[in-house]
């Protein structure tokens, strides 16, 4: 990446850093921030570890401290407590119950409504949301309080995700076999509430929303999730749809996609028009950095990469340095945004984590005094 905009030659004249909100323009721009962007995803108890051990207030402490460039989420108030038919469910019907896994806790859903669905009648009396049921009217005060520091973000549309919630993780892939026209009539339901809860949501942010998602776990650790054919069939369209919204205000186009997804990104470049691919498993056949790089490098921006299966988590502090080493150097001259390949976990050492931002920090600046 050697094109350096007219604000980043002013930059490297008077010295002053860039904003994180700042790098990620221009990173996304195709231009040449000062240093390389890195961004923060970790569990709820990995960041309170840190916010003890280091010492911080609050997150925004923590990620000044380790030179974060983090995005603020804005999301309108959900109106209701619970699902109309429901009182212990969340505004699509599921319930949820906490998993202990020995560090920490994850949510998962206990309780899939549609899951004895058999016809799409059935599909169309359940109670799907609706967009009416927000308050949309805090996410300018919200974008607001950013003040313009950090990027902010709104929204995500990961429809098959919540079609397993919704009728169960195993029914929702053999549907897509066996069921063509359940899938259709519960995604297309998706769809309609998600399109107009993203457009209430950009028009109420006024063009200040930089960044959203548009995601789909596509591949395993091994391969794809699904067929490139099923991906076109009943994703693909729809998908293209929300990037055009987000676009239409503004929006920069973030897709996360865990696993061996190789077979699915010249459509998600080329149709989809994505911009940013999160997280880069790249210990994932088809997802090694030399090859993204090679066939990708000039259309994405690459975000994540720093393995947190394998080396955050039972490497060493020299096995996190080399990996970022190595990174720096094979994203030499594409975009990278630095951050850990999924969210960081109980399990990572804090010594770990700080190697891989301290370490971007010192190998990742630009900007020459």
């Amino acid at each position: 990446m050697n094109t350096v905009n007219n604000d980043s030659s002013k930059l490297q004249k008077d010295s002053r850093p860039m904003t994180p909100r700042e790098r990620w323009l221009a990173i996304l721009a195709g231009k040449e921030p000062d240093r390389i962007p890195v961004d923060w995803a970790a569990t709820p108890e990995v960041t309170a570890r840190l916010l003890k051990e280091l010492d911080c207030a609050d997150e925004r402490a923590l990620w000044r401290k380790l030179h974060v460039d983090g995005r603020i989420t804005v999301k309108p108030q959900w109106t209701l407590s619970h699902h109309p038919d429901d009182s212990q469910a969340d505004m699509w019907g599921v319930r949820w119950q906490q998993i202990d896994y020995g560090t920490g806790c994850y949510k998962e859903p206990s309780h899939p409504p549609l899951a004895v669905a058999q016809t799409v009648e059935d599909v169309h009396r359940h109670r799907w949301p609706n967009s009416d049921d927000f308050d949309f009217s805090a996410i300018m005060g919200a974008v607001e309080a950013a003040d313009g520091f950090y990027p902010v973000h709104g929204g995500c549309f990961e429809p098959f995700l919540l079609y397993g919630h919704l009728r169960g993780l195993e029914q929702a892939f053999a549907d897509l076999a066996a069921a063509p026209e359940i899938a259709e009539a519960i995604l297309g339901h998706i769809f309609d509430f998600s399109f107009e809860y993203h457009r209430r949501l950009f028009e109420a942010g006024k063009g200040r929303i930089d960044t959203t998602w548009v995601a789909e776990d596509l591949g395993g650790q091994d391969g794809p999730l699904i067929s490139l054919r099923t991906y076109r069939r009943f994703l693909l369209p729809n998908q293209i749809r929300m990037a055009d919204l987000g676009r239409k205000y503004g929006a920069h186009i973030m897709y996360h996609t865990d696993g061996a997804a190789r077979a699915f990104l010249p459509d998600l470049v080329d149709k989809v028009g994505i911009e940013v691919l999160n997280p880069i498993q790249w210990r994932c056949p088809g997802m090694e950095r030399e090859g993204l790089v090679r066939d990708f490098g000039q259309r994405l921006v690459f975000h994540g990469s720093i393995d947190n299966q394998q080396t955050l988590a039972f490497g060493s502090v020299a096995d996190v340095v080399d990996e970022i080493t190595e990174s720096v150097r094979i994203y030499e001259n594409v975009r990278w945004i630095c951050a850990p390949c999924h969210r960081l976990q109980p399990v990572s050492p804090t010594a770990n984590i700080l190697a891989m931002y301290e370490t971007i920090h010192s190998k990742g600046q630009k900007l020459k005094s």
